[in-house]
């Protein structure tokens, strides 16, 4: 295991980090530096991590030195001290606040002693491994009204390390290098045009001196590319578009002008989608890399592609030249993309031995359902089947690595409601999944969901520049979601499981169903045979590699979706995780928290904080039908990516006090009130009329959940009085509606 040694450098360390304080700028980020008893190292020792020390990641066990510990992404620690005999003294050796309330999904690194962590608004963290001191914490300080170019949330799954520079992409579009040591930027450069809807939130990557980077935006209108910048300059070396841009315009090359022939219309217009806004994956042995790719903008084909077509590369695996950004191959796991089924899933590379013949694969379980196993050299399809319930197709067929798609799903041609599954939430999605190469299996959450799909008629599509462009029509109305429900096919026992999955077999060897609800957290897997990942009831929770059986759990108060890492310092072997928000209400206390486990830990976190749920107080209802339909589709288009209809990661919009007052609900909507907290004004969008119409919609919607609550809490107190008359009267009590006179008797006593 290398180290630094700490108590050497110290004083070196101070002097630069004081020195990097006096000479930094609070342009567009600043950096905050506490020293510890083991300090961070000076730039010459602070992350000196580069390509040989990434391609041998497994002569290093004891580090997790890149976003999935090896550049094969694989999630798996060699490290065995934790085990099954000894799994029972775990416990938490400390914790560390993150004072910032938003998802925390980032995968930290853990580089000679110091654990660095991304962090919501693209905040970066690093911390003292040992005890958990902050050493410093970089704040890029993105602007929140960039906030309405975010589909999902203010998230960031992860940071890369390189010559003593820690890289991380931020939300507005940058790509920063900061110095390891004291957390000071060397440089910023801007990966997007800036009118144009983008945004970052997945980890970047560095191979061979390039730090790779992609974005996020196709609900918004954007063309999806994956770009590599120099390491030590920030200089771009290429960029790969993922769909092909106007044609009048020409194209970047012939890969460009392959894809073309696959779209119909004017699908620049709208952008394309695309993104490449997560997996990005290194191949050493093969010096490839593999890249996914995301949904069409908009999803609905019919709008983005009329006439249909592959649109290439949407919802694709495509492998490219590390060097030069060249094509190579591709796969594309949903042809002509209408679902918003993604295929930038965690991408992992592995050798598998298919009978005496090993083959190097890549992996791959992505939104729509089916786990695919390619030739990592070729893109050859070797393998797809469904891991969770599936409609859309019946299957893929081997030989022209195409799915069978059904008929019926596809509104876009249809023009008709479908009901399908899984949904855009995915089957599976960003978490990261893992592989242990002892038990052959591959480990991830899945996911049992079904949706209505409900096609926005062309004459009623209109591009919006605050909202979503998906062209579909949300929020479902209720008479078709209680369609959907008398669907039997499409109700689930359960709501998804985390699996143990055989690629060889291509089968689940196991599947646990969490009874404490679905928890969906990235996966760790382990040489001391354990899976590590987030569960429900806001759990931490080991596993049983082989058998999937749960061993041990930690209360963690609040949901945990990023993925865990495993290092070892100074003899012993940690597990750490990043936990916050994923499963609780926006009102709920913060308790976003880096989380390190080891044997014996007996560190214990704080108790809860006082919690009171906001209450549903709406005010009466006076508009029109027609003005509450009209704010139904005004929400829909503009509001429900972020608020939905229940509470989530935004504020829940039906107990908030701005529905009290329209002068109120005007001053967030219109005049941007809130636009520090990334709620920008959709004054460009709506007017004052739709600003009243999506109030009077959502003081309906807060009037149905409160005549369900009412109607609840009466039926439970009817059953509490009926359980006390009925314990009265077993003592010998007179019941209350009985017309006899009561007996005087002495106080019963228990």
């Amino acid at each position: 295991m290398r180290r630094t040694n700490f108590a050497a450098v110290q004083l070196a360390a101070a002097l630069t980090a004081a020195l990097a304080l006096c000479a930094c700028s609070r342009d567009k980020g600043s950096s905050q530096t506490g020293m510890s008893a083991a300090a961070s190292a000076p730039a010459s020792e602070a992350a000196r991590v580069d390509a040989a020390r990434l391609v041998a990641a497994d002569s290093e066990p004891g580090q997790w030195l890149s976003y999935g510990r090896n550049y094969e992404e694989q999630h798996y620690s060699p490290l065995t001290q934790i085990d099954k005999s000894n799994l029972a003294r775990l416990g938490l050796a400390w914790f560390a606040d993150i004072p910032l309330n938003r998802g925390q999904e980032a995968t930290p690194l853990y580089v000679d002693g110091v654990l660095y962590l991304s962090s919501s608004w693209s905040n970066v963290f690093a911390f003292d491994a040992l005890t958990g001191r902050e050493l410093w914490r970089f704040d890029p300080e993105v602007p929140h009204e960039w906030a309405v170019n975010v589909c999902c949330g203010e998230v960031n799954r992860g940071v890369a390390a390189w010559s003593g520079k820690i890289f991380v992409g931020t939300l507005d579009g940058r790509l920063i290098a900061l110095d390891a040591a004291t957390g000071r930027k060397v440089w910023d450069v801007l990966t997007i045009d800036r009118s144009q809807r983008y945004s970052i939130t997945g980890a970047v990557r560095v191979v061979k001196g390039k730090v790779l980077v992609g974005n996020s935006g196709a609900e918004f209108g954007v063309r999806g590319y994956v770009s590599a910048y120099d390491a030590e300059t920030g200089k771009l070396a290429w960029r790969f578009y993922t769909v092909p841009g106007n044609p009048a315009d020409g194209f970047e090359n012939a890969t460009m002008e392959m894809a073309v022939k696959t779209w119909h219309g004017e699908w620049w217009k709208l952008g394309g989608g695309g993104t490449v806004w997560d997996a990005i994956v290194y191949d050493p042995e093969l010096d490839l890399l593999y890249v996914g790719t995301g949904n069409g903008g908009p999803w609905n084909q019919n709008l983005r592609s009329p006439g249909g077509g592959d649109n290439l590369f949407l919802a694709s695996i495509v492998a490219l030249e590390p060097d030069t950004g060249e094509y190579v191959w591709h796969y594309q796991t949903t042809p002509g993309e209408t679902w918003d089924f993604t295929a930038t899933q965690p991408i992992m590379v592995a050798n598998l031995d298919f009978g005496g013949t090993t083959r190097r694969v890549v992996m791959q379980a992505p939104k729509n359902g089916f786990f695919y196993v390619l030739d990592a050299k070729t893109g050859e399809l070797i393998s797809a089947d469904a891991f969770a319930p599936v409609n859309w197709a019946s299957g893929v067929d081997l030989k022209t690595g195409r799915p069978i798609q059904n008929p019926e799903t596809r509104f876009d041609q249809t023009g008709k409601v479908a009901f399908v599954t899984p949904t855009g939430r995915g089957a599976h999605n960003w978490q990261p999944m893992s592989f242990n190469p002892a038990t052959g299996l591959v480990y991830f959450g899945s996911r049992h969901n079904a949706q209505a799909y409900i096609p926005t008629p062309p004459e009623r599509f209109r591009i919006s520049n605050v909202g979503t462009n998906i062209g579909l029509i949300r929020p479902v109305p209720s008479e078709i979601d209680a369609e959907l429900e008398a669907r039997p096919d499409l109700q689930f026992k359960d709501n998804g499981a985390l699996i143990g999955w055989d690629p060889v077999a291509r089968k689940p060897r196991w599947r646990y169903v969490d009874p404490g609800g679905f928890g969906n957290g990235g996966t760790l897997a382990t040489a001391g045979g354990l899976v590590f990942a987030g569960g429900g009831e806001r759990a931490f929770v080991a596993h049983d590699a082989a058998t999937g059986e749960r061993l041990w759990s930690f209360a963690a108060q609040t949901g945990i979706a990023a993925g865990p890492i495993s290092f070892e310092l100074d003899g012993e072997q940690y597990i750490a995780v990043a936990a916050g928000r994923g499963l609780q209400p926006y009102y709920q206390p913060n308790y976003s928290r880096l989380l390190a486990f080891k044997l014996g830990g007996t560190a214990k976190l704080p108790p809860p904080l006082p919690y009171t749920p906001p209450k549903l107080d709406p005010p009466q209802s006076t508009a029109s039908a027609d003005t509450i339909a009209h704010g139904r589709e005004v929400y829909g288009v503009n509001c429900v990516q972020c608020h939905g209809n229940t509470i989530g990661t935004f504020p829940d919009l039906r107990v908030s006090p701005a529905i009290q007052a329209q002068e109120a609900f005007d001053a967030i909507v219109l005049g941007g009130a809130r636009a520090a907290n990334g709620m920008v004004s959709f004054a460009s969008q709506l007017t004052a009329a739709d600003a009243q119409a999506v109030r009077a919609y959502v003081i309906t919607l807060a009037i149905e959940q409160k005549t369900l609550e009412d109607a609840a809490a009466a039926r439970a107190a009817a059953r509490a009085a009926s359980a006390a008359i009925v314990r009265g009267t077993a003592n010998g009590a007179t019941p209350a509606n009985s017309t006899s006179a009561p007996k005087e008797t002495a106080p019963h006593a228990e």
